[in-house]
């Protein structure tokens, strides 16, 4: 499924399960069929209830999840304690080449492996008000190239947050329509960047100089109310603007 069918079915969606099982479906589809959504610093309004905080909605092989809660393991988790320290996805393979990781952080990182959950990675995801929150991708597969569909995984995780946070929201006066206006110059080069190209590449097919481009989106991004590219494309087409 492509990100704009995502987002055409999440657009659809007024559940929280309804809407974590279509991204749980989508990530299944890349090789990564386990999958956790976590609050890391606020307490969420929306939950599925099964599930202590901070997490929020976690498909993960029913063993590991009933150690992983029961022995308080997101206190010592590298994963949760680390995704504040990052503005973009990371590979969970990598955490111990760039920190030193504590000995109980090995031990969650190799028991979660041994449960099912290997070369993961995380993609973490900013709010208002100093919000963090992630979403969290693993697979059963020994074989699996989270470098390779990191680019995808993280759009998907985007547009699942952003719908999460429709779904979560109180409606009230304007929070239930939101209106964002783009120029047509500002939705050409959001609809390449959406397609994954570079500024330069996005000038090229435009025949705009590389600065005039990287103008347009920054401008994009902050009627967006958008930190990244990514993250700016996720919530453009959630509000039908591309």
């Amino acid at each position: 499924m492509d990100l704009f069918s995502f987002s055409e079915c999440a657009n659809q969606t007024h559940s929280l399960r309804a809407l974590f099982e279509l991204l749980v479906g989508c990530a299944t589809k890349e090789g990564f069929s386990e999958v956790a959504y976590g609050a890391l610093n606020f307490v969420e309004p929306l939950r599925l209830a099964e599930y202590p905080p901070p997490t929020v909605a976690v498909k993960w092989p029913p063993d590991w999840c009933d150690r992983y809660f029961k022995r308080k393991y997101h206190t010592i988790d590298p994963v949760v304690r680390r995704t504040p320290m990052h503005s973009r996805p990371f590979l969970w393979d990598q955490l111990a080449d760039h920190y030193q990781l504590q000995p109980d952080e090995r031990r969650v990182l190799e028991e979660a492996r041994e449960a099912g959950l290997k070369h993961g990675m995380s993609v973490p995801l900013f709010g208002p008000l100093g919000r963090i929150s992630v979403v969290s991708f693993a697979s059963a597969f020994d074989d699996a190239d989270p470098q390779n569909r990191i680019g995808h995984l993280n759009a998907l995780a985007c547009l699942f947050h952003a719908a999460y946070s429709e779904i979560a929201r109180p409606c009230n006066d304007s929070s239930c329509e939101r209106k964002v206006a783009l120029s047509k110059r500002e939705i050409s080069c959001m609809r390449w960047v959406a397609e994954g190209k570079s500024s330069w590449e996005i000038g090229k097919i435009l025949e705009i100089s590389e600065n005039t481009v990287n103008f347009h989106v920054k401008n994009a991004m902050r009627k967006l109310g958008a930190t990244s590219r990514i993250q700016a494309v996720a919530i453009a087409i959630r509000l039908n603007v591309l």
